[in-house]
């Protein structure tokens, strides 16, 4: 599984814009071959602060994600949004269970 964590800053005037981008794009990443789970998350503590998580049966699947129209659309939208450059860690994992 490959887990995908992507952090940045806009404008607080301009979160809302980009959350709604995530919103318009999510549920076509979330249909996307091998795609687990895509999560976008606000900060409470700071109105500028974005954090997406995501989730991949492995890199081929995420590579697909990577070279998609969502992808290339994020980029377009939201890139210009951002202060600073976005952070993003990608980490190779193994489930050990999931507990309900």
């Amino acid at each position: 599984m490959i887990i995908a964590i992507i952090d940045f800053r806009t404008a607080a005037t301009d979160r809302p814009a980009a959350l709604a981008q995530f919103d318009v794009e999510g549920d076509r990443v979330r249909a996307m071959p091998g795609n687990i789970a895509f999560r976008v998350y606000a900060a409470r503590e700071d109105d500028t602060a974005v954090a997406v998580v995501h989730e991949w049966d492995d890199e081929a699947s995420l590579a697909g994600y990577l070279k998609s129209d969502s992808f290339a659309r994020f980029g377009e939208v939201i890139r210009p949004m951002m202060i600073g450059a976005p952070v993003s860690r990608r980490f190779r994992a193994d489930l050990l269970e999931t507990v309900a």
